[in-house]
């Protein structure tokens, strides 16, 4: 090898050709297949090598310099893109009915009377990687996967090698600006060719043709994304500057004018029955395809009435996926072994004989809980049934019982958990004392199991995100007990002894020390929805982490009030009473109130307790007395338990988060059980300590009705009520279901009773729906 200060400038150019292909073939062993060729060491010498080389010849540097690739080349390092418009994914269907329901959604939503007709488009789900190609002035200029919906990866280079995409448009009539969505796949012969040439190569072969795909798209190196037949359907848009269609199936046909393909199976249909035979042609069709499609995306035709419809946190209402149903399989069950999650929950996962369902090698399957295996009469040595749900988690639809083995045993469910603690094994029991059919190990933190489940959820994408904190570091870092907790990660990243041992371990390096802290160091700065996830408190998901978020504002409000509702959470009747089926909120209140008021009523003897109800609680409705009834029987029992639950009420803080929209009672209790312990107090102040969490994103304050408390009443004529609050909420207004002196404005619809009167007492503004469609400018 030259000494870099010999080399003259044609032999600087051929040696840092050489370098960047054989970084790039490292690049693709390590972060691709897991299988590198080459030490940590070995590996920063070429780069430093390269570096200097480029340090002595600048104007040699390259286009797929190793040096131009930011954080090592590993796909999550692409540069980020924020998406015009959220990627947002689709609420899924699996039967007729459901699709069906879909139809009657709609026309609920938008008050059609039943004769209207209602144009579909369905559309093959084609099974590869979303991305999202922006064009301006017909020019492509930038493309991204869709990461978690908001933000994805600058995948740009990659994209221009397929052939599919145009990278100009075609035609006229295109928006100056344009993101146009859509699908990048691998068809059945691209993959059988992509992965015959992997395994001759002695490479990693893909499971399947979308694992493929998505592989191919987020390689660091443009060349090896061009060498694999990637195709691409348009179907969808985000950010425009301008409208270019009046409906899905002419937007459709506009980007295939302009040089997307899309895919030809789509149509259009009309009402809940061209849904359904939408859906069978393209079950009778899906086996001819030269590509995976995994079921039918039906979307409202009509773009104005998409745009009416708008959206559920993540998903839209006017669209949705109506799935194919699992793939079927025989496979022998080998083991049962037990898994416990990061809430304690124990899980039975049965061990197969490997067998492939849908193109997929599964070789796991999940058995739920003990009660399934009873109920199912699964044993060790079965020949079992098994299925994908949703082509996707594998699970034991049934046992084939004239095949099971003369020695098969019952299964011995476990009462103590595998940890090396042997931990006694709980029933979970429902706030009110009953028993589900979890069974839970009580140790928590103490559980190493618990405790990297924890962990391995507070690095995940949807949390914080920490580049290169994957499984296996944490198993590591555990083990050595550097990681107890999430505050933990954090103290790692300045903890120089630490790092130095690190830097000696084999399998590290000074450029993967560098970049774990570089890592870590990225997310001190946190955003408080994300900060509240990473918690990985029970029914505590990204959208109710969201809700809490926007309402608290900040850590220290959410925190604060938090740990006062651990301290004033109802009681076990008054739980068991907001808990009964057929009991909603204003239900609940009409019995607490009764039981407070205790005012003695003359109620004719001998009749039945529904009728008692209806008579002494006018409030209740035939479902909620029917409810009682079941539950309590008779008067005196039902009176005494509605004393005991008035005694119970939780406390104000309790009921500050519990009246979070979209959090309700229950995940309310689990914010209050998870603060109620001390070690999780704890761990939350450590974490807090070394963190900088964002407040939250705050509502809009530009619009006429920024910030004010508003009520719909009545039968609204030109939207309906979901609509109507939809719409206040994107403006920055708080929708309230009853008036009080909080209140800002009521709006009346034909039929407004109490709540006038309410306005009336309490001095609010009323005005009627055309006043409100003339003040929000619609």
């Amino acid at each position: 090898m030259i000494p870099i200060a010999d080399l003259t400038e044609d032999q600087a150019a051929v040696e840092l050709a050489r370098l960047a292909e054989e970084i790039a073939s490292h690049d693709l062993r390590y972060h691709q297949q897991d299988d590198p060729a080459i030490s940590d060491a070995e590996y920063d010498a070429l780069k430093r090598r390269n570096l200097e080389i480029e340090a002595r010849f600048p104007e040699l540097v390259r286009e797929d310099s190793p040096s131009l690739r930011v954080g090592a080349a590993r796909a999550e390092q692409f540069s980020a893109v924020t998406h015009g418009v959220p990627m947002l994914s689709l609420d899924n269907a699996f039967a007729d009915s459901e699709a069906v329901e879909f139809d009657a959604r709609v026309r609920r939503f938008l008050r059609l009377p039943a004769d209207e007709t209602v144009a579909y488009t369905a559309e093959p789900k084609i099974d590869g990687l979303s991305a999202s190609l922006r064009y301006e002035n017909g020019v492509l200029v930038q493309a991204a996967t869709r990461g978690d919906g908001r933000v994805g990866e600058d995948v740009t280079q990659n994209v221009r090698t397929i052939a599919d995409i145009p990278k100009r448009l075609r035609g006229g009539g295109w928006p100056d600006l344009i993101e146009v969505r859509g699908e990048v796949y691998l068809d059945h012969e691209g993959f059988a060719a992509l992965n015959a040439a992997a395994a001759a190569a002695g490479q990693k072969t893909y499971a399947n043709p979308r694992n493929a795909a998505a592989g191919s798209l987020r390689q660091i190196d443009p060349r090896i994304t061009a060498a694999r037949p990637l195709r691409f359907f348009g179907y969808a848009w985000g950010a425009l500057s301008a409208p270019f269609a009046e409906t899905q199936w002419e937007a459709l046909q506009k980007l295939k004018a302009w040089g997307f393909p899309t895919t030809p199976q789509s149509e259009r249909v009309e009402n809940a029955a061209g849904l359904l035979a939408a859906y069978e042609r393209m079950e009778a069709v899906r086996p001819k395809l030269a590509y995976d499609i995994d079921g039918v995306v039906y979307k409202v035709d009509r773009l104005d009435w998409q745009q009416r419809l708008g959206f559920i946190t993540r998903t839209p209402r006017w669209a949705i996926a109506r799935k194919f149903p699992a793939q079927q399989a025989r496979t022998i069950l080998e083991a049962i072994d037990i898994q416990v999650g990061r809430t304690g929950a124990v899980t039975p996962v049965a061990r197969l004989q490997p067998v492939t369902v849908g193109g997929v090698v599964v070789v796991n399957a999940t058995l739920h809980n003990a009660d399934e295996i009873a109920r199912k009469d699964v044993r060790v040595g079965d020949t079992v049934i098994l299925q994908r749900a949703g082509d996707v988690i594998p699970q034991i639809v049934s046992v084939v019982l004239e095949e099971r083995p003369a020695d098969a045993q019952p299964f011995a469910f476990p009462t103590h958990c595998p940890c090396p603690l042997h931990t006694p094994l709980a029933k979970e029991t429902t706030a009110s004392g009953a028993e589900t059919v979890v069974r839970r190990c009580t140790g928590e933190f103490a559980c190493p199991f618990q405790r990297l489940a924890h962990l391995r959820h507070f690095v995940s994408r949807r949390a914080f995100d920490i580049e290169g904190l994957g499984e296996k570091q944490l198993i590591a870092f555990s083990e050595r007990g550097w990681i107890r907790e999430p505050a933990d990660i954090f103290r790692l990243a300045r903890d120089e002894a630490k790092l130095e041992e690190l830097r000696a371990t084999d399998g590290y390096g000074e450029t993967s020390v560098r970049n774990l802290v570089a890592g870590i160091e990225a997310r001190r700065d946190i955003a408080l929805d994300r900060f509240i996830y990473g918690l990985g408190i029970r029914h505590i998901g990204e959208t109710t982490s969201l809700a809490l978020a926007r309402h608290f504002g900040t850590a220290e409000a959410f925190v604060a009030t938090s740990k006062a509702a651990s301290e004033q959470t109802a009681g076990p009747v008054f739980a068991e009473l907001s808990d009964l089926d057929g009991l909603g909120p204003t239900a609940v209140e009409a019995v607490l109130a009764f039981a407070r008021a205790r005012q003695p009523m003359l109620i004719p003897p001998g009749i039945s307790l529904e009728e008692h109800l209806r008579l002494a609680i006018p409030k209740l409705n035939s479902k909620a007395r029917a409810a009682l009834a079941a539950r309590f029987g008779d008067w005196p029992t039902f009176e005494a338990a509605a004393l005991q639950a008035a005694a119970e009420t939780p406390g104000d803080a309790f009921l500050a988060v519990a009246s979070v929209d979209a959090v309700g009672v229950v995940a309310a209790r689990m914010i209050a059980a998870f603060f109620g312990e001390d070690h999780n107090r704890a761990l939350v102040d450590n974490l807090l300590a070394e963190l900088r969490v964002a407040p939250a994103e705050r509502p809009k304050t530009d619009t006429a009705v920024a910030g004010k408390t508003i009520v719909f009443t009545g039968a609204l004529e030109k939207m309906t009520r979901d609509e109507a609050k939809a719409q206040a909420e994107a403006l920055g207004a708080k929708v309230s279901g009853s008036v009080s002196k909080k209140t800002d404005l009521v709006v009346a619809g034909p039929g407004a009773g109490s709540k006038l009167a309410d306005a009336a007492k309490h001095g609010v503004q009323v005005i009627s729906e055309a006043d409100w469609l003339e003040l929000v400018g619609s």
